[in-house]
Order: structure tokens, then sequence, then C-alpha cells
């Protein structure tokens, strides 16, 4: 596997990571909890160092999920986990909380579950308004100091809010949801900040929740997965967007490669410094993903997709107006 460096502190990681959260929530029900941990180490075995999680997903469950898969092979994986969200006991939310006590207790009990001594990554979920980020940066500072945590990033974050970010502590990556239905990053000026601060930048939902792989057309989704609610995955706008999956599957037969791995190569191909965490529940899946570090894209392959996506508007919003409002804060 191929590696790429986050920030300029020297987290190397493999060149494609692995998205956890679907294991327990988001996409129905939870995976079968021997089947998930065998799809992690199997991940492990491929070549994969990355591995994302969150306090937020299941809640709690997918956090322990990861350290129970990943306890044997510590020393070779890079673990990012997440703050950000209220979300008492019982898993129920009560909004956003990155109050620096809330962010302790979060991270004393994130390392429980994942059972490890510091947590690699640490990513504010998403951005609170109500808590200055300079106070938030200020707080992992001190925990990185303790020796609970290695490095810092931030979700869904505004340029002028990474800026602020690093200023205080230096960010290792950035996360947001990029692919080619998904550009938000390159128009509202988060990847310029990342390069020119030395930020890594780690895609998630890289392959639009699975739209652009080709296998979804008149899919129905279980009662809890999130794309029931998502405007894009409606059922017109399902329709139009087929345009951008016959694009990829018209250069996929030009590569003798699958949708899916030309969506990864052409994320791979925008900066050395992008990192891109697919999720499935799927070996073949996850070895098709995996896949996407051996096709290459060529100058003119990477100017015909841009062309023609460029003729291709992407219909519906990714997420909810209310869930949006949560984002790039």
């Amino acid at each position: 596997m191929q590696k790429r460096t986050l920030g300029t502190d020297g987290l190397d990681v493999s060149a494609i990571g692995y998205g956890a959260m679907g294991l327990s929530s988001g996409y129905g029900p939870a995976a079968d909890r021997g089947d998930a941990i065998a799809l992690l180490r199997a991940a492990v075995e491929r070549g994969v160092t990355l591995f994302d999680t969150a306090e937020a997903y299941g809640p709690f469950t997918n956090e322990e999920l990861v350290g129970e898969a990943l306890a044997p092979f510590r020393d070779q994986v890079v673990i990012a986990t997440k703050f950000g969200f209220g979300i008492h006991a019982d898993g129920t939310r009560y909004g956003l909380d990155s109050r620096p006590e809330h962010i302790r207790a979060v991270v004393d009990a994130s390392l429980a579950r994942l059972r490890v001594d510091a947590i690699d990554l640490l990513f504010q979920h998403r951005v609170d308004r109500n808590v200055p980020i300079e106070d938030v940066a200020g707080t992992v500072k001190a925990l990185i100091a303790a020796g609970k945590v290695r490095h810092f990033g931030l979700s869904e974050a505004s340029a002028p809010t990474i800026r602020r970010a690093h200023a205080v502590l230096p960010l290792a990556a950035v996360q947001s949801e990029y692919s080619l239905w998904t550009r938000d990053p390159e128009r509202n000026g988060v990847l310029a900040t990342c390069e020119e601060l030395g930020v890594g930048f780690v895609p998630f939902t890289p392959l639009g929740a699975g739209f652009l792989t080709g296998k979804i057309d008149t899919t129905t989704f279980s009662a809890n997965d999130f794309r029931n609610i998502s405007p894009r995955f409606g059922a017109d706008a399902r329709g139009a967007n087929m345009a951008l999956v016959d694009l990829l599957t018209r250069v996929a037969k030009e590569k003798q490669a699958t949708p899916a791995q030309i969506a990864l190569a052409w994320l791979l191909a925008q900066k050395p410094w992008i990192v891109p965490i697919p999720g499935t529940t799927k070996l073949h899946r996850l070895e098709e993903n995996l896949g996407a570090v051996q096709v290459t894209l060529t100058a003119a392959d990477l100017r015909e997709i841009e062309d023609s996506a460029s003729m291709i508007p992407v219909r519906g919003a990714r997420l909810p107006e209310a869930v949006l409002k949560l984002t790039n804060g």
C-alpha cells in the first residue's frame, strides 16, 4: 500500500484509509460484530493503516468495535476519532458540545473504548459556535502535552476557522465530504487553505454514500439509513445524477477498472496530501476500493473527467438543510 503524510509532523498513513462509521450506524442495521472485526483486520492485512471512528457512531459502539479489532495491531495503525457532539449516556444527543471540560471527558472515555494509551488523531466533529475555536485548540494542545492525544484535526470547518485553530495548534488534517459530486472544499477555500498551511485533507463519503459505485439506482434503503432523508438520493435527483455514474463507468472501461476505483483515483490525483476514507461492510468492496491506488489517471484523463463533470449539474443537497447548518462552521 502506498503511503501519504498528513500535516507537517510526520503522520504517515496509507494512501486510502477506512471509514468505520457504516459498521455501526448511518447506513441501516449495524454489521454483525464478528464480521466487522474480521473486516477491520482484513483491512490491516491489506495495508490500511488509517482507521476513522467517532464516539457519535453508534453512539459509542463503533469505538469499542474498532478498539477490539485493532488491539493486536496497535503499533501498525493510526486511529482517528472525534469529539464535538453532546451525547448522553443513553445515546441521545443534545446538540454540539466542545466545552473544554467536555472534550477532556470524551477523550478519557474514547481512550478506554479504543483500548489505547493515546489517540493518534483527534478531530473536532463539528465546529461549536458557542466555544471559540482557540479554546478548543488550546484544550487539545494540553491533551497532547499530557500524552493522551498525538495529532489534532477539524471536521467540516470553514477556511477561517482552520486558520484560527492552526495558529494555536498546528492541524494534521481536515475532514470534509469531497468527491466528484461534492466539490465544496474546492469552492469554499478549504483545500487551498490546507495546501497553504501544510494540513492534510481526509475526504469522507468519497464514493458519494455508494452512489458513485454505480451499484445504486432504484435501491430501497433500510428505515434508519440516512440516505432516505438526503435530497440527493430522492428519486428524481437520483435519476438525474446517474449521468455522473455514466461518466465514471466510461472512464472505468478505458482503464479496466471500476467506477468506484476511478472515483477514488480521481481524489488521489488531486493532491498528494489527500487520503480518502471509504467505508464498506464487504470484503470484496474493501479490496476493490484499495485497488484504486493502482489506477493511474493521466493529465488527459483528468481533463476529460473535469470537462465532462463540469457539464453535469448535481441535483439535490447532500444533506437536509437542518443538518447542513451544523457544517462548515
